[in-house]
């Protein structure tokens, strides 16, 4: 349930460290033609490198990523009852989804909380948090990693990463489009690059990339459904419910701030515009559609 907060959190890093690159080596000057047009064939190419590639290889450290900067501790050898029975649930839910036995880990948070994540559904990445173990019960556990499970078996990272990709390839193609318009229509300048191509690129990109946030989200939502599909399917339906319902009783008493509430648990219940922001539909409607289906 972190996978989002850590795969957004990666991909902008990636995301800068490309765009620093790019101007340091001139790339971004090299797309203007002679005379001091815009090549747009050129353009669109080279944005499409540079915005699947930075998804790509978020995607590629992802399970690195999650192992350090979440502090994972991976079962190798079960020290205790509960990583042995954690060990062999995973390891049936994962042979009953088709895929190969995850990485499977635990790391040091009191917050109720689980994430899956790893370029490769067969080379797989699984943790929870101790506050999950500690506040639900096993029941409610093997339920989540059914969750978790059936994000991998789904192909959900993989194909976030296609999805960002893509909207990082506009992004970067439009906001050099608009940065190139202000300089020749706005500053009067005719060959190279202005104070308005470097003004426009910066800020439109940084608005673009808020706005087109939203698909990823959007996107976020609806395999959030069908991962709980899949976890009533692997653990049982009114597993999968009751660990909804322990999530809401745990989360609600201690709502997190505004700037992170797209990325907890339940993602609070935010209206209007702030709704397409939420990686996570809110815990009443996950319930309510397992409770509908047939």
């Amino acid at each position: 349930m972190l996978r989002m907060l850590l795969f957004f959190g990666t991909n902008i890093a990636i995301m800068i460290v490309l765009s620093i690159s790019m101007r340091l080596l001139g790339l971004d000057t090299a797309l203007e033609q002679q005379g001091g047009g815009l090549n747009l064939n050129t353009l669109l190419i080279f944005s499409a490198a540079f915005g699947m590639g930075g998804s790509l290889i978020s995607l590629a450290i992802s399970k690195w990523m999650a192992k350090k900067t979440m502090g994972v501790k991976l079962i190798e050898t079960p020290a205790s009852s509960q990583e042995q029975w954690l060990a062999s649930t995973v390891e049936m839910q994962a042979r009953e989804a088709g895929i190969k036995m995850p990485e499977l880990g635990i790391f040091n948070s009191p917050q109720p909380n689980a994430f899956a994540t790893g370029m490769n559904k067969n080379a797989a990445l699984v943790a929870v948090s101790q506050g999950l173990l500690d506040h639900m019960t096993q029941d409610e556990v093997e339920a989540v990693l059914a969750h978790e499970i059936s994000h991998v078996a789904n192909g959900d990272m993989v194909t976030l990463a296609l999805v960002q990709g893509v909207v990082n390839t506009f992004v970067i193609f439009f906001s050099r489009v608009i940065g190139h318009l202000l300089d020749r229509l706005v500053f009067k300048i005719q060959r190279g690059h202005g104070p308005g191509y470097w003004i426009g690129v910066i800020f439109v990109q940084m608005i673009l990339s808020v706005l087109a946030s939203t698909i990823v989200m959007w996107f976020s939502r609806r395999r959030e459904f069908k991962a709980d599909e899949g976890g009533a399917y692997l653990a049982g339906r009114e597993k999968m419910i009751s660990a909804l319902r322990r999530l809401q009783q745990v989360s609600n008493p201690q709502p997190l701030p505004d700037e992170m509430s797209a990325f907890g648990i339940s993602g609070g219940v935010p209206t209007g515009f702030r709704r397409l922001f939420m990686s996570h539909p809110p815990l009443e409607e996950r319930i309510a559609a397992l409770e509908n289906a047939l």
